[in-house]
This record gives C-alpha cells, structure tokens and sequence, in this order.
C-alpha cells in the first residue's frame, strides 16, 4: 500500500504482541450515523467527494485512515467544529469502486485517536492525530465479574425480545473476558444515539465503559419488555381482526351464493368508513358508533331508522377536522383591499391590524368584527375581501327577519324533519371548520314565542364559549372557535346590548360625490359593461354626466341605486346595438334624459331664498345623513304647541325645550314676557308621512321659532345640528360624518355643530374638511347671530353672540 518514514509512525502492541504501525497524520474522513469502535468492522458506502479522496488517499499509502463521527448527520460538508475531536482510526480491509463513482469500503476500527490538528482541508482534511491508549484493566475480580455477566445476560434479553438470538452470539459473549472489549461490542451493536454512543468511545477507563453501557443495556431491556408487548397485543387484536373479517366474508359469500343482495351489510360497512375518515372529537366518535348500532339492530324500513340515517349523514358530513391553511400576506391582502374598494381607509387599515395579529398569533381568539353602515356602502363584499387575503372558504347567511332559536341553534331530533342550524348547515357546505363566517342584518333579528335568536347567538359569537357550540339537533360540542366571524348591520340601536359587548364595530359611513365618481369609473361602470354585453369601446359617460348621475338620479350613502342607474344606461345601449345602430354611444349632459329620463333629486335646496320660520338641520337615517326641514309658525290661540310630522317623543321633547327657551328669553329678542300668551306654536317636519326620531334638532326647532319670532329668516346656506337645554347650551351629537356627507349631497357647505364634536372633524375625509365650512357652538347664543339674517340680541345673549367664530 506505500511506505512511510519510521519517524512518523505510532507503534501500538495488540493482545497478541502483533506490532502495529500507525502514521502520526491521517486522513480524516468524517462518518454520518455511527461511532466506530475498536475492533468493530462495517462496511461504509462512501458517496462525498471529500471522503472518496480521503479513502483513495489511505488506499495509496498504508490503508490507515481516521473516522470521526460528525455532530449534525444532515450537514453535507462539515466544517471543523462539526466534527468531534476523538473517532476511531481504521483499517480498509478492501475497496470497491461503483459506476457512479461512490466507494464501498471493509473498514476495521484499530485504536481510538484524537485530532491535534488540521494539516490540509482542501482536498480532502488531513489530520494530526494521538492515539489514545485504553487504561490497563485491573485483574477482574468479583465485582467486574458480576458486571460482565449481568451485561451479557442484558444483551442475550434483548436479543431473545427482538428475536435475534443465536448459540453463536453467547459463545461470542462467553469468550469475551476483557472489560473494555466487551463494552465496545455491546456498545457497537446497541440502538444508542450518537451522541450516547461518542460518550461511550471517549471513555478510557474500561470499567466506567461498561459500567455505562451496563446502565444504557438495563434501559434497553425496559423499552424492549414494552415493545415486545406491544407487538404481542397488536397480534392478538390483527388475528381476532383477521378471524372476523373472515367469517364476514363467509356470510357474503353464503348471501352471494343464494342470490340474496345484502344491503344493510353493505350500508353499515359504508358508514363504519366514513366515520373513521370523519376524524372526530373522541366524544362524537362515540356517539356516532352507538347510532350506528342502533342502525344495525333496526328493521332497514322502520321510520326511525331514517332518522338515524339523517343523523348519522350529519355527523360524518361536518368538517371536524376539515380545514383551509391560512395564508397571512399583510401586503397582498392590502392590495386585495384596495383593488376592490376604493377609499374606506379607516375601515381597511382596522382589517389589515386583525390580519396583522392573527399571523403573529395564530390561536388568537380575536374579536366579532361588525360592519356598520347604511345599505350599499360594501360591508359584505369586505368580507369576501378578507376570506380571499386569507385564503379561506366565505360563508354568509342572512339573519333579517329570523325569529325562532332553532334556526341557530338547530332542531331536536324529537320532531318530524329535525335538521341542525344555519351555522352548522353552513359549516357542512363549505367543508371547512375554518371558513371566513358572514351573517348579515344583525340588527333586524327579531323573537318571539318560539325563543331569541339572538341570545343563542350569544354562545356561538363568544371566544370564550364558541369551542363547545351546543346544537340542539347534534347534542354533541362543535368547535366554532376557528372561524372568523364578521357580522353586518344598518345600524346598532336595534342589536342586544349583551350581544353588542361581544363585537368591535367598524363603522362605514359611505362614500363623497369624489369617491363615488373614482369607484364608478373603475369598478361600477366597467363591471356594468361586461354584465350587458358591451365593450368599452360601445359606449363612454362623461365626467360631467356622470356627476349628474350621482347627484340628481340618485340620493344615498352608498352605491346601489348609482349601479342600477348605469345598468339601465348599459340596457338602452344594448338595445341599440342589437337594432342595428352605430355607435360609439357618448352620455352627456345634454342626451342624459334621454337614457335616465327627468331627474328624480336636486342637490340645491328647495326655496331660492332664505325664509322666515324655515330652517335647515341633518340627521341621520339608515341610509346615510340627510337634511330635515323644520318649519314654525304662530297662530292665534293660548299659548299651546302643535307638533306634526310623525315626530317620536325623543324629538318631541326637543320641540318643548325650544319652546321653553324662547319663552324663557323673550325680551333677548326684543319682545314683551307675554307675548307668547295669545298665540299658539305650530313646530312641523316634512314629510309627515315618515316617522322621525333623534336627539340632534334641538337648536334647528328653536331656530325656526325664534325666526318667527323676531320675523328674520334663517339663511338658506346654513345647515345645524345639535341638541338644546332649557338654558340655550347646545348638546354634542352622533353621526357628524353621515350629517356632513348628506349636507354635501343637498349642497350645502356651512354647518353649525355642537363644540364638543369639533375633535370628530379630525375623523372625516379630507375633501369633506375642504368643502365644508363648521362653526363650532356651545351656546344658542352664537347660533342665532349665524344663521338668523339681520339678527342683534340685546342683554347678556348678546355678550355671548360676540363669540369669534372658527
């Protein structure tokens, strides 16, 4: 094999004084998997390039090489620090070499070594190595004796357990009669991890060797006692299997031979199936094969026999363990976001905030979001929106009207066609237990005799309970706590108090005439195209036309009514095309009313001019902000007050608290206490024929009053807001956002509003802010001087009217 200079030679002496010459540097060939001992032989298939040129190399010169086990098996080339510092040095005892180019290598372990240093680590690492030299054994005496027996009679044990024991290996054993040696071999052919096994090989000290591997054998032999029996009750159960599934099939057989078709056999074969796919909770896997039972010991014809059936599909349908993985991209979920709605900041950065924290936690159990916001505004297609950033399942159901718990909470199996609720119906159809969940109209869920739907709604929206949402018609838990519940309302008022606790609300207030016109031309108008058949190049509104659209056709928060105008637009084109006209079709102004036909709304107001005892305040509605006219007169009679127009008594009380601080102030306008005793006041609201109610007219009722009063009109420009006391202090009010937006829609650009919302103008959209002159007022004194024309009080109202206005 070569040859080598005497000084660079280790002479070590074997037990059977053969002098053995080992070189003082090496070739290192790191090894996956095992710990070579001495003495031990094993064939390697080496495959690295490094390790085949560190083989060759041993092969060129004396067949010594050094086999060093490395920390991590699944690093493919190790680097110094991922290799231990002592292995074994081995002797190749024969080489092969394979087509693809691997080697297969005879190895035999010679002495134990350790690494001084690294010579070469290019080609292949060449070490400087010491041999280690194993601590001289006592003479044995007893204790070593009884050691060494108790070792061979563990690994005789673990051998019979595996079935793997032979007369050679205990005469193997027997022959054995060095401490060191026979801990090498048992320690060579244990199923020790490497880490263990490096222990062992470091170990000079022959008797602590096999004191240890003593140790890891008495482990060993506990593992194997249990695995042992294992294996034997997995035996007993597969041939007590195998003779059931053998008499099975003689009953088949028999049935096949008489020409009898077993199909209740063949049913309750096909539901044992589908319950073990099913994967169910422990509990309802249970429940499941006692029904089946039951199934089984049933006449197939029987009445109730079907409905065990319908149970039975029930449980084996629902996704226990069915469910989407989430996929969490913050910023593709922002693009999803603004690709299909256009503006609704507030309402999107709340939604990418929840994406955000369910990434970061997983398990969190977060909050029922609740969308809330006139009709039309995008609340539901936000939830589709979020189920596609997240990649699950969109369910939703429609809650308006709903009047009986059992439509949430399902039937008992007691009655005649008994099914489980919407929630769980809905679970089935998706097949995910983790669907996106949308339940619309909130606020219309209604009750009476036959339960609240709401209050059972309250198990399945609470994190805290939904884990174990109780259906009537299962009566087993189902864990809801995986889905994302958002739910959806026009407004909070009518919703239970307990169930609003349980919900975050996101308001969305609706769109500026700005917004409408960027999301029609990019969302509505193009989908309107496609949906009637048209190409872009058929038909073209103009910028114009289109904001006659939006203002004089349509009156609303949202977009609806907007999308319904521009499809009956696309309709009338359709038409014409297909009766053979040529286009390009241009809507103008001038040729809308030919499509549309006359304007249904007029955003400038009514009067041309201001009037005496009209004025002009905002409110509310579920379809965004309006303006409400408030008209007052006097009339002779005795001091009384007629309130119409279908007014509730919130703003009935409204009405009385004007009244009283007019009478109350009188002389302020230049007029006698008792002028007031001869006439009564007639306060009205249009239209008379829709109910009113709210708590933001006040100072708009006693506006109108003190116009009459004093004979100034109020100014036709000038919309107000805000509730009133008995001393003239103005009352901060809700919905600034939806009154601004409707009073845009009307044209009007100066609103009165209480000075406490002067922190909610920070909240509206920037272009809002732009247009909308707000005058901020805390007393009824700075009111008057603003809105009624030519008006001048005297006595300390006129003090308080010297307030600089913002």
């Amino acid at each position: 094999m070569g040859e080598t200079d005497k000084d660079d030679l280790i002479s070590i002496v074997e037990e059977n004084e053969k002098d053995i010459k080992i070189p003082k540097t090496l070739p290192l060939m790191p090894i996956r998997d095992v710990v070579i001992f001495t003495g031990m032989l094993i064939p390697l298939f080496v495959g690295r390039e490094k390790s085949v040129r560190a083989v060759e190399a041993a092969v060129m010169k004396d067949g010594y090489l050094l086999l060093v086990t490395q920390k991590d098996s699944s690093v493919e080339n190790p680097k110094k620090d991922e290799i231990y510092t002592i292995g074994t040095v081995g002797r190749i005892l024969r080489m092969l070499k394979l087509p693809d180019g691997s080697v297969k290598a005879l190895v035999q372990g010679v002495a134990k070594a350790k690494i001084v240093t690294y010579l070469r680590n290019k080609a292949y690492y060449r070490v400087k190595i010491e041999i280690i030299k194993e601590q001289m054994s006592e003479a044995v005496n007893l204790e070593i004796e009884a050691l060494m027996r108790n070792v061979r009679e563990h690994s005789e044990k673990i051998l019979a357990l595996r079935g793997e024991l032979s007369g050679d290996v205990g005469t193997i054993l027997e022959s054995i009669d060095d401490p060191g040696k026979l801990a090498d071999l048992v320690s060579s052919n244990l199923r020790l991890k490497i880490e263990e096994s490096q222990v062992l090989l470091e170990l000079v000290d022959p008797v602590e060797r096999l004191k240890k591997v003593n140790d890891l054998l008495s482990h060993e032999v506990e593992l194997s006692v249990i695995q042992a029996k294992i294996q034997s009750d997995v035996k007993d159960e597969i041939s007590k299997s195998q003779r059931d599934y053998f008499l099975r099939e003689q009953v088949r057989a028999i049935h096949k031979e008489l020409g009898e078709h077993d199909e209740k056999a063949e049913e309750i074969d096909d539901y044992k199936k589908r319950i073990k796919s099913a994967r169910m909770p422990k509990e309802a896997g249970k429940e499941a094969a006692k029904q089946l039972k039951r199934l089984e010991q049933m006449h197939p014809d029987s009445a109730e026999a079907s409905v065990v059936r319908s149970y039975l599909d029930w449980l084996v349908d629902l996704p226990w363990d069915k469910k989407t993985k989430d996929v969490i991209d913050i910023l593709n979920a922002k693009k999803i976001l603004d690709k299909d709605h256009y503006a609704l900041h507030k309402v999107k950065n709340r939604i990418l905030e929840h994406l955000s924290v369910r990434r970061l936690n997983p398990k969190m159990k977060g909050p029922i979001l609740c969308f809330v916001g006139p009709p039309g505004v995008g609340k539901t297609s936000l939830g589709r929106a979020i189920a596609n950033a997240m990649k699950r399942k969109f369910v939703r159901i429609s809650l308006g009207g709903i009047r009986d718990e059992a439509e949430i909470r399902g039937h008992r199996r007691t009655y005649i066609g008994s099914m489980p609720g919407r929630i769980l119906q809905s679970l089935k159809q998706c097949g995910s237990n983790n669907p996106v969940f949308m339940m619309d109209e909130i606020d219309k869920v209604g009750s009476d005799f036959r339960g609240d739907p709401s209050s059972a709604l309250l198990e399945a929206l609470d994190p805290e309970q939904n884990f174990e949402f109780s259906d009537h018609y299962l009566n087993l838990p189902f864990d809801l706590s995986r889905v994302m519940f958002i739910l959806t309302a026009n407004l909070t008022d009518t919703i239970p108090s307990a169930l609003l606790d349980r919900m975050e609300v996101i308001n969305l207030s609706g769109y500026t005439e700005e917004e409408k016109k960027v999301i029609t031309e990019t969302h509505l108008f193009p989908r309107q195209i496609k949906e009637n058949g048209l190409k872009p190049k058929n038909i073209s509104i103009s910028p114009n036309a289109l904001l006659q659209i939006i203002n004089e056709y349509t009156s609303e928060a949202g977009l609806r009514n907007l999308e319904r105008e521009l499809g009956a637009i696309c309709r009338k084109v359709a038409r014409k095309i297909a009766e053979k006209e040529k286009g390009p079709f241009n809507i103008t102004r001038t040729n809308l009313h030919k499509y549309l036909g006359v304007p249904r709304y007029y955003p400038e107001m009514d009067q041309q001019e201001s009037q005496v005892g009209l004025s002009i305040g905002l409110a509310w509605t579920n379809a965004g902000g309006e303006v409400l006219y408030v008209e007052a007169a006097l009339i002779q009679g005795k001091g009384d007050l007629i309130i119409t127009g279908q007014l509730g008594e919130v703003m009935q009380e409204s009405a009385r608290a004007a009244v009283s601080y007019a009478r109350a102030n009188l002389s302020s306008f230049g007029l006698k206490e008792n002028f007031l005793e001869n006439f009564d006041v007639h306060i009205h609201v249009p239209a008379g024929a829709i109910p009113k109610d709210g708590p933001s007219a006040g100072i708009v009722m006693a506006t109108a009053l003190i116009s009459v009063l004093t004979n100034k009109p109020v100014s036709k420009d000038i919309a107000m807001t805000g509730e009133i006391t008995l001393r003239g202090r103005v009352l901060p009010i809700g919905g600034l956002k939806e009154k601004a937006l409707g009073a845009l829609r009307a044209g009007i650009y100066t609103v009165v509003i209480p000075e406490k919302n002067e922190k909610d103008i920070v909240e509206l959209p920037s272009n809002v802010k732009r247009k909308i002159k707000f005058i901020p007022v805390k007393h009824m004194d700075e009111v008057l001087p603003v809105v009624l024309e030519g008006l001048k009080l005297k006595g300390s109202g006129a003090k308080r009217s010297k307030r600089k206005v913002k």
